[in-house]
C-alpha cells in the first residue's frame, strides 16, 4: 500500500495478466444492438403482446418525453393524417367498423356514450286500469319499460321535471287492452292452449299508438310502434284482462337501461399474428387448428405444406397455440395498439349508423363544453 503525501492510502493498481486486452465491440455488433433496441421500443409503442402467462405493453407509453428521439407532442396535422374510420359491415341492425389512430381513452369514451348517452324513447309511466293476470302491476310495468319503441328521439323534447301530463312534443302514448276468452270452435278433446283460448298470449302487437295533439299529422301510420311485434308480455286465461295506458318519454341509458339504444357496443384491438419461422408439413396443419377458422391458411409450395397468416382479424386469441410445446416458440401473438374494431348492434330504435353519428355529436358537445369552461376560467 502506497502512502499519499496528502494523507490516506493510494488505491491499489489493478494487475492485468499478460496477453489480455479490454473487450472491444465490433461495429456490426453495436449496430445490431441498436437495431434490436429500436425494434423493442417500437413494439412497446405500437403492440400489446400476448404471452403464455400474461400480457405485455398494456399501458399507453407514447406521451411526450418518454422516449428519446420521438416527438410525441400533440400535433393536429399528424392526427388527421393517421386517423381513419373504415366501415367493414353494415346491415339493418348491426355495424362493424375500424377506428384507427386514437387512444384507448377516446375509444372507451365513444363506447360509453353509445351505451348511456344517446337518447331514445321508452315507456316511463303505466296507468293500470285493470290487470287480473297473474303478473303483478310492478312486474308488468317493468316489462313494458324494456320494450324498444320505434320512434326517432330527435323529433321529441325531454319532458320537464315535475310535469305530470305530457304533450305532443315530449310524450308518446300507447294503449294495451286485451281480454282472454274461450274459443267456441275448439275441439272438445283438445288440450292445446292455442286452440282452446283466444288472446291467451299478450304480445307487443296488441299495443296501439294513441296520437296526442297533431302527432297523427306529423308521423305517418306505422312509424310509431314497438320495434318487434312478437315480444311476449304476459299470458292470460279466460276471464283475465289487461287494460292500461303507457306514456313514453325521451331519456338516456345513464338514467335507466331501458333508454339504451344498443344491444351491444364493444371494441377489440386488431390481432397481429407473426410467424417467427417457416412452419411446414404436419406442423402447418396443426398450427391452423390452434386458431379460429380462416386465420391460418395452409398452402402447397413446391410440394410442401406451408402455413401462412391469412386473416388475423378473425382470431379470438384463445391462445391455444401456447399449449403446443413445439409451436408456441414459432408464433408471436399481439394486438395493434391504436386499431380498434367496433361492433355496434342496435335494438332497432334507430339504424346503427345513425347511432354512431349521434354518439359523435355527443362527444363533440362534451369537448365544446370543456373548452368553454377552460375559456371561462382563463377569463376569471
Amino acid at each position: 500500500m502506497f502512502k499519499n503525501p496528502g494523507g490516506g492510502a493510494l488505491p491499489r493498481r489493478r494487475r492485468r495478466t499478460a496477453g489480455t486486452h479490454a473487450p472491444v465491440c465490433c461495429p456490426n455488433h453495436v449496430e445490431g444492438m441498436k437495431m434490436a433496441a429500436a425494434q423493442a421500443v417500437q413494439e412497446m409503442r405500437t403492440r400489446v403482446v400476448l404471452g403464455e402467462f400474461g400480457v405485455r405493453n398494456v399501458h399507453t407509453t407514447d406521451f411526450p418525453g418518454n422516449y428519446s428521439g420521438y416527438d410525441d407532442a400533440w400535433d393536429q396535422n399528424r392526427f388527421e393524417k393517421n386517423f381513419r374510420v373504415d366501415v367493414v359491415h353494415l346491415d339493418e341492425n348491426s355495424l362493424e367498423f375500424d377506428m384507427v389512430g386514437i387512444d384507448a381513452a377516446i375509444a372507451n369514451a365513444f363506447r360509453r356514450i353509445l351505451l348511456a348517452e344517446v337518447p331514445t324513447m321508452a315507456v316511463e309511466k303505466v296507468l293500470v286500469y285493470n290487470n287480473t293476470s297473474i303478473v303483478q302491476d310492478e312486474i308488468l310495468a317493468h316489462r313494458l319499460g324494456l320494450i324498444p319503441i320505434h320512434a326517432d328521439p330527435r323529433l321529441f323534447e325531454y319532458r320537464n321535471q315535475g310535469d305530470e301530463e305530457g304533450t305532443e312534443i315530449d310524450t308518446l302514448q300507447f294503449r294495451l287492452q286485451v281480454r282472454c276468452t274461450r274459443n267456441p270452435h275448439a275441439a272438445k278433446d283438445s288440450s292445446d292452449p292455442n286452440e282452446l283460448y283466444v288472446n291467451h298470449k299478450v304480445y307487443t302487437r296488441h299495443m296501439t299508438w294513441v296520437p296526442l295533439g297533431n302527432q297523427a299529422d306529423l308521423f305517418p301510420e306505422g312509424t310509431i310502434r314497438p320495434v318487434h311485434d312478437d315480444i311476449l308480455i304476459a299470458q292470460l286465461r279466460p276471464g283475465q284482462e289487461i287494460d292500461l295506458l303507457m306514456h313514453c318519454v325521451k331519456g338516456i341509458g345513464k338514467d335507466h337501461a331501458k333508454f339504451s339504444p344498443v344491444a351491444t357496443a364493444s371494441y377489440r384491438l386488431l390481432p397481429d399474428i407473426t410467424l417467427l419461422e417457416p412452419v411446414e408439413g404436419e406442423a402447418a396443419e396443426e398450427l391452423s387448428r390452434c386458431f379460429s377458422p380462416g386465420v391460418i391458411e395452409v398452402q402447397e409450395v413446391q410440394g410442401k405444406k406451408v402455413a401462412r397468416v391469412a386473416n388475423p382479424r378473425l382470431d379470438t386469441f384463445s391462445r391455444e397455440v401456447f399449449r403446443n410445446e413445439k409451436l408456441k416458440k414459432l408464433v408471436r401473438l399481439a394486438r395493434v395498439r391504436d386499431h380498434y374494431i367496433f361492433s355496434v348492434e342496435s335494438t332497432g330504435v334507430l339504424p346503427p349508423e345513425v347511432l354512431v353519428s349521434e354518439a359523435i355529436k355527443v362527444l363533440m358537445g362534451k369537448c365544446r363544453r370543456f373548452l368553454d369552461e377552460l375559456d371561462a376560467v382563463q377569463m376569471d
